[in-house]
């Protein structure tokens, strides 16, 4: 058990003497140690037990009622990605309560040491930093491997104006058309555009951290001393740095700007200037084009981007009229259901729906054997997309009776848990989704992870160097390769889901 030294001041009055005087009495009172010990107590069962709540709620929309090693592999990394936050959470804690109690005791009555430089608790407090960033590592990692194999399709639902037939070969009468296959392109190349867009800008992010700490001077708090001075003079005393109040101080600026970009983007800027999320859904309409994901087996989202107009191929004029009847209400909306603006679901797809859709897929994912021609392969996989074209916009327009599906919402506890109570029977479910979750296979719905994955970053290369521009200078090298490996993975799986050369996606 490690011990923290106080010193209390108390006025005594001893008999005969008129004046008191102060009678300092020294005690040495338990540390933080069995504070740290039940915080990760308490905050590491909430992790196990959210970390179980989000492997159910997967194995459920994968449609996998039995415990096998995909499962298990699936809640170790929900359990690492949670427990990095405890870890967080407490050396955050940890580095606060000292910067508070520490610098803090001029305007009290009570003297508090630090801990000792490369004791016990200082010790203690790296490992748990360096558990953080190894930890929130994994679930960076496992968020960019669940981004990088999503299932995706662009769904066309323009009517041509001519068919003409393919090559007898092909056995696909009446597949090919005239319809401009530019409007795909268009949306596939703004998907890519939007892939790694997020609510902070990463840049803006180091600079005003690195302005604050070194310019203005809060990296002064972290001396082992009572000066709170953030200018001190070239002469004057400098007291050795301490790893605690550094890292209190580094990550407490890094969280504050992170949090003020954040509400900055989304109460001003995506609300007055530019919101690329909702831009990317209105974009879908006008190119009538809806977007199909799958991130799990059996779970995905809906980008409902059928023209209300029934045709997205014409010129410059004809859409300026389209535009303008939508703005006088003189046609219907652009919702899925009738009478409804709702354009992003969730969707919960039946078991056979999904075994269905996969049939159809494989020939886009793979060389088939027997197929060595590069013009062969082509023509089939033209032939596979047409054909799940065709298999989805008849699901979407409830063709099939066997396959059809039913518009809901959710409960709200179904939505503070994120997970469906129930499956999806015998028939697939599309939740109404106004908050654009589809967002969840971009960076955009994962601004915490990344924002507090470089706060680690930044704050161990400090805590090993005791240089913040060099913490800056790696902190950015990091966020270039993530940004750069998630571009080049991300825009792979689209050409090969898409059918979308990759040399369109610019």
């Amino acid at each position: 058990m490690h011990m923290a030294l106080y010193s209390v001041y108390l006025p005594t009055r001893i008999p005969g003497d008129r004046p008191p005087f102060l009678l300092t009495v020294k005690y040495a009172a338990r540390g933080s140690t069995g504070v740290t010990q039940i915080a990760f107590g308490v905050l590491g069962f909430l992790a196990v037990l959210y970390a179980l709540l989000e492997t159910s709620s997967w194995a459920r929309r994968s449609q996998l009622p039995n415990i096998n090693f995909m499962i298990i592999l699936k809640f170790l990394a929900y359990f690492a990605g949670s427990l990095a936050n405890v870890f967080f959470m407490v050396t955050l804690g940890i580095g606060i309560y000292w910067l508070i109690v520490f610098k803090g005791q001029q305007f009290s009555a009570v003297e508090v040491t630090l801990p000792a430089a490369g004791g016990q608790i200082e010790t203690n407090f790296i490992i748990y930093l360096l558990c953080a960033l190894v930890l929130k590592s994994l679930d960076l990692i496992h968020m960019l491997i669940t981004q990088l194999t999503v299932s995706i399709f662009l769904i066309d639902w323009e009517k041509p104006k001519e068919k003409r037939t393919l090559k007898p070969s092909t056995g696909d009468q009446g597949a090919a058309s005239s319809a401009s296959a530019w409007r795909t392109f268009l949306i596939a190349n703004e998907w890519n555009e939007i892939q790694t867009h997020r609510k902070v800008n990463p840049s803006l992010q180091l600079f005003a951290v690195l302005l604050l700490l070194e310019v203005v001077g809060l990296k002064n708090l972290a001396a082992r001393d009572l000066n709170v001075n953030l200018y001190p003079g070239p002469n004057a005393y400098h007291a050795p740095w301490s790893l605690i109040l550094r890292f209190g101080i580094a990550a407490s600026v890094w969280l504050a700007v992170g949090i003020v970009q954040v509400v900055f983007s989304v109460v001003l800027y995506e609300r007055f200037v530019e919101d690329k999320i909702h831009q990317f859904v209105d974009l879908c309409s006008l190119s009538n084009v809806s977007v199909f994901i799958l991130m799990h087996r059996c779970y995905g989202f809906y980008i409902h981007g059928r023209s209300v107009h029934g045709r997205a191929d014409v010129g410059m004029e004809t859409m300026h009229s389209y535009l303008r009847k939508e703005e006088e209400n003189l046609c219907p909306l652009r919702g899925l259901v009738a009478n409804s603006d709702i354009q992003t679901f969730e969707v919960l797809l039946t078991d056979r729906m999904r075994a269905l859709y996969d049939r159809i897929n494989l020939s886009l994912m793979e060389n088939p054997r027997g197929i060595r021609a590069r013009a062969d392969l082509h023509e089939l996989r033209l032939k596979s997309y047409y054909a799940l074209n065709r298999f989805l916009v008849s699901f979407f327009e409830h063709r099939n009776q066997d396959m059809d599906y039913v518009v809901k919402d959710k409960f709200f506890l179904e939505r503070i848990m994120d997970i469906e109570f129930q499956g999806p029977g015998d028939l697939s479910i599309l939740y109404n989704d106004d908050g654009a979750l589809f967002s969840r296979t971009l960076f955009y719905n994962h601004e915490l992870l990344l924002l507090l994955f470089e706060t680690l970053v930044f704050s161990a290369v400090d805590l090993g160097a005791q240089d913040f521009v060099l913490a800056t200078i790696v902190t950015f090298v990091v966020q270039k390769l993530v940004r750069m490996l998630r571009n080049a993975l991300g825009r792979r799986n689209l050409a090969d889901k898409t059918l979308v050369e990759k040399q369109f996606l610019i």
